[in-house]
């Protein structure tokens, strides 16, 4: 039986959809800070459990790289600035209905606080293209949530 999704582009389109959940983030033309940039370049405390800092400059590693955010979001969360991808895939994405959210729009984005981006994140998004992406580690996840808050200009980066 052949399916409707290639294999690999299936697995590839879970995992950009996944991290299609820091998806709801915002604020156009930001550049990116380092920490030393930033009053919250690391976080005191976890979007997540409390206990975990996110790193700004990880965060972005994770958006662009393993948690193929960037695939569906755009490079660096421009959504304007789509990554090469194979055909395949880059069809699988135009196709998606609701699109990928512009996270640096904050008027664009329905997710308010960081435990609604995580779950999302983590479970996915009803509703949209976004699937579930379980492989993030806990300091992946902060890392990337703290990153978003950065490229929608959130002036409190950990609710």
């Amino acid at each position: 039986m052949k399916h409707a999704f290639p294999h690999t582009s299936f697995n590839l389109l879970a995992k950009l959809t996944a991290s299609f959940s820091m998806l709801f983030v915002s604020s156009l033309g930001m550049e990116l800070a380092s920490p030393s940039d930033s009053a919250w370049g690391e976080s005191s405390t976890s979007q997540l459990s409390g206990k975990l800092k996110g790193n700004i400059l990880r965060g972005r590693d994770v958006f662009n790289g393993k948690g193929v955010c960037y695939y569906c979001h755009g490079i660096d969360g421009y959504i304007g600035r789509p990554p090469r991808l194979a055909m395949d895939t880059a069809a699988l994405i135009a196709k998606l209905n609701p699109p990928p959210s512009d996270l640096r729009n904050p008027e664009a984005l329905r997710l308010k606080t960081n435990k609604e981006r995580a779950s999302a994140i983590r479970d996915g998004h009803p509703g949209t293209g976004m699937f579930p992406d379980r492989t993030m580690t806990d300091q992946d996840l902060a890392d990337t949530l703290l990153y978003l808050a950065l490229i929608r200009k959130d002036p409190h980066p950990e609710q």
